[in-house]
């Protein structure tokens, strides 16, 4: 059942409604959180709070993710649920298994499907962009998983603007079924990419968004302001080099002047820009416990305004 108090957006151009929060497993559940019962709590706060969208891949925990979360959402009523995963990284050591081939996709969809418990995922994302597959071979399995029934929708994720546009044009050609949704990491620290390049042809395109990492790791909550001790920044150094300098350090400071100003935290302020930036359908949460979780929905509770709008962009500048 839908809560009044979330805001629910069409996924683009189509009729599939989405929570403006949702919640993902990248990194979270059955990575740093293997307990069931804590993820199945976390999931059912979720959906007692609104949420309605659930987003996993295949490579989350190398399967475990969709095995965790598929678990705790078989609890819940499967129509009131929007399930994703996705498909590229590789999940052996198989030559085969990988990529966006035919043979890949297939395979990994029917995988996926048992690892969750469910007959059907309401979007299957195109992890990354596949060089070396034909994009029209992708796009006609995508094709065909849809009229299988075995998805609903299917989508791009860190596709750039001109390749979302490749995939438009054979759409439009031999009269597949486009993808619907673009999933880009995006957030105040991670701005020009998708700014610059796919924001406008997304939104050209009737394409949904969703954004993965909207609190770059952690960086803009201002629990590293004094330095990495402890969270995915100390776990993960491929991230810790991208994200922690210091003039992030020194902006994320400033930024909780404004925060203060709205009576909020760093973390809401910064999911609650994110919601309300042009095309955005929903903020992909991740969270490791329920006071987490309930700290991050407090984001609906700010309101942005144009003025607060360009006081951040002006902070977080590119």
């Amino acid at each position: 059942m839908s809560n009044p108090n979330m805001p629910y957006r069409n996924m683009g151009r189509c009729g599939l409604k989405i929570s403006q929060f949702s919640l993902g497993g990248w990194t979270t559940f059955g990575g740093s959180v293997k307990d069931f019962t804590s993820v199945r709590s976390i999931l059912r706060q979720a959906f007692d709070s609104g949420v309605n969208f659930f987003d996993i891949a295949d490579v989350y925990a190398k399967g475990e993710s969709e095995r965790m979360m598929g678990a705790a959402l078989k609890e819940l009523p499967r129509n009131e649920l929007v399930i994703s995963s996705k498909v590229f990284w590789p999940m052996s050591e198989d030559i085969n298994d990988r990529g966006l081939s035919r043979k890949h996709i297939l395979e990994s969809v029917n995988k996926s499907l048992l690892r969750i418990g469910t007959d059907y995922l309401d979007i299957y994302f195109c992890h990354r962009y596949d060089p070396e597959t034909p994009v029209e071979e992708t796009i006609r399995i995508m094709d065909d998983l849809i009229h299988h029934g075995k998805i609903l929708y299917w989508g791009t994720s860190e596709w750039t603007a001109e390749q979302i546009q490749e995939a438009m044009d054979i759409c439009d050609e031999r009269g597949y079924y486009k993808p619907q949704v673009e999933q880009p990491q995006y957030s105040l620290l991670a701005r020009e990419k998708f700014e610059t390049n796919v924001q406008q042809k997304a939104i050209e395109h009737g394409m949904g968004l969703v954004t993965w990492s909207p609190l770059a790791s952690g960086m803009l909550t201002g629990k590293y302001d004094h330095g990495v001790s402890e969270g995915r920044l100390s776990k993960m150094d491929w991230l810790k080099d991208n994200l922690y300098t210091e003039k992030n350090i020194e902006r994320v400071r400033q930024m909780k002047k404004i925060a203060d100003s709205l009576e909020c935290s760093r973390s809401q302020l910064a999911l609650a820009w994110l919601a309300a930036q042009p095309g955005m359908t929903s903020v992909i949460l991740g969270a490791t416990n329920i006071e987490q979780l309930q700290e991050n929905l407090g984001a609906l509770k700010v309101m942005i305004t144009p003025e607060v709008d360009k006081e951040l962009k002006k902070l977080f500048g590119f």
